[in-house]
């Protein structure tokens, strides 16, 4: 248990701590919520750098860890992203269905494909791409921009750009994901036809 691992379980740990403040927000309008819900994304986002930096500069780099980080990530990004899908209050604005149908299933398809990859081939791996790395930061700004709710017009018309942009993003990078895995299927020789 390095002191990276350490970390990222502790970004872990603070998510409910969003999602409850940010859903107390949703329900009652009570800006102390809204405000504790910011501060903990901002601390969760920030930790996710430190975590990183840690590993690297001393060389802490771990199987747990590689597992642990994506994982917190998505975690942050997909509760933020739901929970504000599902806003029934006019406090906050909305992030559309359409994006969060996107965004859940690139990851569902992601994961059967892993799983698939894993059973047929036996081991995956997984490129990190920058288009995906687009659609995170994108996506994390979609949340930031809801969350810190400025002028109502200007939120309006700035988050209908983040929006298509982390949508456009999110596909791509989902569509070459799945180019990725199926070169992982055909390169492996079980999946070659056979030759009599």
């Amino acid at each position: 248990m390095t002191t990276a691992n350490k970390i990222t379980i502790l970004r872990i740990l603070l998510i409910p701590f969003f999602v409850v403040e940010l859903i107390y927000y949703l329900q009652t309008g009570n800006e102390v919520h809204r405000l504790l819900a910011i501060l903990s994304f901002a601390v969760t986002a920030i930790l996710d750098g430190v975590d990183g930096y840690i590993a690297r500069r001393y060389n802490q780099k771990s199987e747990l860890g590689a597992i642990l980080d994506p994982l917190a990530d998505k975690m942050l990004l997909v509760s933020g992203i739901v929970t504000l899908s599902f806003n029934p209050a006019s406090y906050l604005g909305q992030i559309p269905l359409w994006l969060t149908g996107t965004i859940l299933g690139r990851d569902l398809l992601l994961l059967i494909g892993i799983a698939v990859i894993r059973l047929t081939v036996g081991k995956v791996i997984v490129r990190p791409r920058i288009m995906g790395k687009i659609a995170t930061v994108l996506q994390m700004i979609v949340v930031i921009w809801i969350l810190l709710d400025w002028d109502r017009d200007l939120n309006v018309r700035w988050l209908k750009v983040w929006t298509f942009g982390a949508a456009i993003c999110t596909g791509i990078s989902g569509l070459l994901y799945v180019w990725d895995g199926v070169k992982q299927l055909g390169s492996h020789p079980a999946s070659s036809p056979t030759k009599i």
